[in-house]
C-alpha cells in the first residue's frame, strides 16, 4: 500500500495515540520495530499517518507496549479499520481539508459541546446568516466559493449527536447582515432549542465573572475519554487539541461556563425577548 498524500485528522489522531503508547513504554521506534519484526521506517510511517495499520498490528503493538486498557485498544482498532466514506468526501479538493476533518469529527463524536461568543455556531446557523458570515472573509470569496461553503454548512447540520451549546448574548445581538436575517436566525434558535438532541444556554450581558466565558471552543467526545478532541479556530483554519492535560483544562473550562450560563428555559425566554425587539 502506498503512502497517504494527505492524512485526515482522524488518521493523524490514531497515529499520535500509537506514538504516545510507544513512548509511554519507554521504547524508541527502532526498538519497537525490532519487537514487531518490521522495518523502523514502517513505524515512522504509521506514527505519521502516512501508512495505515491493521487490527492485528495494533493489538500486537498494545501488547508489546504493555497497554492493558482494552476499551482504549478497541477504540483504536475501530479508528484504524473504519471505512466510512461520509458525505463530506464530495467536497474533497473543493474546500480546505479542515472543513472535512470537522465533519468527520462530528460524525464519530459521542457528544458535542460548544461555547460561542461572537457568532451563532455553524451547526445552528440559517442559510442567510451563514452566507453573511462567509461573505465577511478576507480575502473575498468568489460567488462559487461562497455558495459552496454555505451548502457545506447546511449539510453539516444534519446530525443527531447530543449537542450542548452555550452562546453569548453578544452573538445573538450582533447583526452579521440585516434585521430580517437576525430575526430569522433567532427564531431558528428557538426552534432548535426544542430538539431532543440540543441543549441551548445563553450567557447574558449582565453576567458576573465573564472572564470564565471569554473563549470560543468546540469539545467533541470520543468513543472513550482519551479520544476526546477540542477544536479551536485559528487564522489558518481549525486546530485540533488532544493532549490529556489540555483536554482536562477544557473540560473544566466548559463546566465553569455552563455554571454561569442561564438554564435552557431562561435562555429561550431571553432569545424570545431579543426576537421581539427586532
Amino acid at each position: 500500500m502506498g503512502k497517504r498524500a494527505e492524512p485526515t485528522a482522524r488518521q493523524l489522531r490514531l497515529a499520535t495515540e500509537l506514538r504516545r503508547l510507544r513512548e509511554a513504554a519507554g521504547l524508541n521506534s527502532r526498538q519497537a520495530a525490532a519487537l514487531l519484526g518490521v522495518n523502523p521506517a514502517q513505524i515512522t510511517h504509521i506514527e505519521s499517518a502516512l501508512a495505515g495499520v491493521s487490527e492485528q498490528r495494533i493489538r500486537r503493538m498494545a501488547s508489546h507496549y504493555a497497554c492493558t486498557d482494552t476499551e482504549f485498544i478497541d477504540a483504536l482498532v475501530a479508528m484504524a479499520t473504519d471505512r466510512t466514506r461520509g458525505w463530506w468526501e464530495e467536497y474533497r479538493g473543493l474546500l480546505p481539508t479542515s472543513f472535512l476533518d470537522l465533519s468527520e469529527l462530528d460524525h464519530h463524536s459521542s457528544f458535542l459541546r460548544e461555547v460561542s461568543i461572537l457568532f451563532v455556531p455553524g451547526l445552528l446557523q440559517t442559510e442567510d446568516y451563514a452566507r453573511a458570515v462567509f461573505s465577511s472573509r478576507v480575502p473575498d470569496l468568489t460567488p462559487e466559493e461562497l455558495e459552496l461553503r454555505v451548502r457545506y454548512r447546511m449539510e453539516r447540520q444534519a446530525i443527531s449527536t447530543p449537542y450542548e451549546v452555550i452562546v453569548h448574548e453578544a452573538a445573538l445581538r450582533i447583526r452579521v447582515s440585516d434585521r430580517a436575517t437576525s430575526r430569522t436566525q433567532l427564531s431558528r434558535l428557538l426552534d432548535l432549542s426544542e430538539a431532543d438532541h440540543v441543549t441551548l444556554r445563553v450567557i447574558p450581558f449582565d453576567l458576573d465573572g465573564f472572564s470564565r466565558a471569554s473563549s470560543t471552543m468546540t469539545y467533541a467526545g470520543g468513543s472513550v475519554p482519551k479520544l476526546d478532541t477540542v477544536v479551536r479556530d485559528a487564522p489558518h483554519g481549525s486546530v485540533f487539541v488532544d493532549s490529556e492535560a489540555q483536554l482536562d483544562a477544557y473540560r473544566t473550562r466548559f463546566r465553569k461556563v455552563r455554571d454561569v450560563s442561564l438554564e435552557p428555559e431562561r435562555s429561550r425566554d431571553l432569545i424570545h425577548r431579543l426576537t421581539k425587539e427586532l
